[in-house]
Order: C-alpha cells, then structure tokens, then sequence
C-alpha cells in the first residue's frame, strides 16, 4: 500500500525542522558573503570598440556589397586581435611578461549581429591596467591589420576609460549570497524531509496507530518526584481522606 503525505504533515515537518533550516540559510548566506567579498580577489572590464568602414571612394551603387564583405571579415578580425602576431607585441608595448595565450585569456572579442563593431572587453584585477589593455590591443590591431590582409578600413570607435570607485565585474557579492540563500533553503528542506524518513522511532499516540493500526485506548502518564510533590501540596482535603482509606484498606488486607 503506498503511504500519502498530506500538506498537514509537510508543514508539520518543516515547522519541526525550522530551527535546522534557518541555520543552514544563514550559513550558507554567511559563507558566501565572506568568500566573495574576502577571499575572491576583485575583477574589472574595460571595453574598447573598432568600426570596420567600407572603403573609401565607394561607389554608392556598391555600398551594401561592401558593407556585407566587412561584416564577413569580422570573425577573421576577431581571431587575428587575439593571435600571437597581436598580442605579442601588446605584451611588448606594456612590457609584460605574459605570454599571447595568457593574455587571451584576459580578453574577450565580441561582435554584434549584423554590425561592423568589434568590442574588446580585457579583465583585469586593476581596472586601469584593464583599460590600458583593451585600448593597446585596439591600437596594435589598427597598425598591424593593413599589412596583414592589405585592408585599412579599420579605425577606433571608442576606448577604455577609468572611473572612480570602479565596482568590480567578478565576483557579485549579492548574487552569490542570494544563490548560497536559495542553496541553503533547498538543503535545509530536503535534509529535513531526509531525516523525517529515516526516523523510525515512535514517539506519540499517532505513530502506534500509524504502524500497527490499532488505535489507543489508554495513556500511563510518567510522573516525576516534583510532579508527584505538586499534586501533593494542590491536593484537596477530600482528595487526601481518599488516599488515607485507600492506603488504610491496602494495609488492613496485607495484615
């Protein structure tokens, strides 16, 4: 026979773990909240943008050819700006020791759909050496492109740019303490329900009937000594008359 679960004991369950799953929210919370605002060092972005022009002295019968062929060359232009025939000599010009495959890694070409703009976004624990980044790749692609693939229809369109109390790009302390929120909600429930159902102990009137459907027809109460001291000194005179003739009957009956 399969065993139901009402909405009843679902509440009942988690009221009864209430105390369990709030503390598993806050740790997981608390948790977050240290490690991305302590221990993740800050990222920030710099974007810069290039515009791939048509050529010059087209004529205007050709125009939309030309557009379409410089939208086309766009995703060679993004291959060819993190190449090591660029960011070798981005290293160079910034004098640093990263090789073109680690400063790949720092920067990320993107283009809108059916545009001829490149944005160059660089990362960079500093913002203002991810600013200066994104701006020399832009700068080294427009001097090295023409003799590359013989173009010059490549020109800046905007550069990166510092501001004061930049906020960092990586990590947002917010939403990953919202997500340890949520996390720690989802554990804490399930945890709950997990060890509602490993408990096998009976411990009211309602699990015997559940376990061997027979209801119950009687309860002996435990009764400590301050229970017992209490019903003493509340007890009524008749209450004590009674208990004296019942314990006189009991000793006449022993003698």
């Amino acid at each position: 026979m399969e065993e139901t679960i009402s909405l009843k004991e679902i509440f009942a369950v988690l009221k009864k773990r209430t105390l369990m799953i709030l503390s598993l929210i806050v740790s997981f919370a608390a948790i977050a909240f240290l490690v991305s605002y302590f221990l993740i060092t800050p990222t920030y972005q710099a974007n810069a943008s290039v515009v791939v022009n048509q050529e010059e002295n087209v004529d205007v019968s050709t125009l939309n050819t030309a557009i379409q062929s410089n939208i086309s060359l766009i995703n060679t232009y993004k291959i060819v700006m993190t190449s090591p025939v660029i960011l070798d000599e981005v290293a160079k010009e910034m004098n640093l020791s990263l090789s073109s495959s680690e400063l790949a890694e720092k920067l990320e070409v993107a283009s809108e759909a059916d545009t001829q703009i490149i944005t160059v976004t660089a990362t960079d624990t500093s913002q203002a050496k991810a600013a200066e980044l994104a701006n020399t790749t832009v700068d080294v692609f427009q001097k090295e492109i023409p003799e590359l693939m013989n173009l010059e229809n490549v020109k800046p369109l905007s550069l990166a740019e510092t501001v004061e109390n930049p906020s960092p790009a990586s990590p947002n302390v917010l939403l990953n303490t919202a997500i340890a929120l949520v996390l720690g909600a989802m554990v804490g429930i399930g945890l709950a329900f997990l060890l509602e159902y490993l408990d096998n102990t009976v411990k009211t009137e309602a699990d015997i009937e559940k376990r061997i459907g027979i209801p119950v027809i009687g309860i002996i109460s435990h009764m400590t000594e301050e229970d017992m001291k209490t019903n003493k000194q509340y007890a009524t005179p008749a209450d004590k008359r009674q208990v004296r003739r019942e314990y006189s009957g009991q000793k006449k009956k022993t003698v």
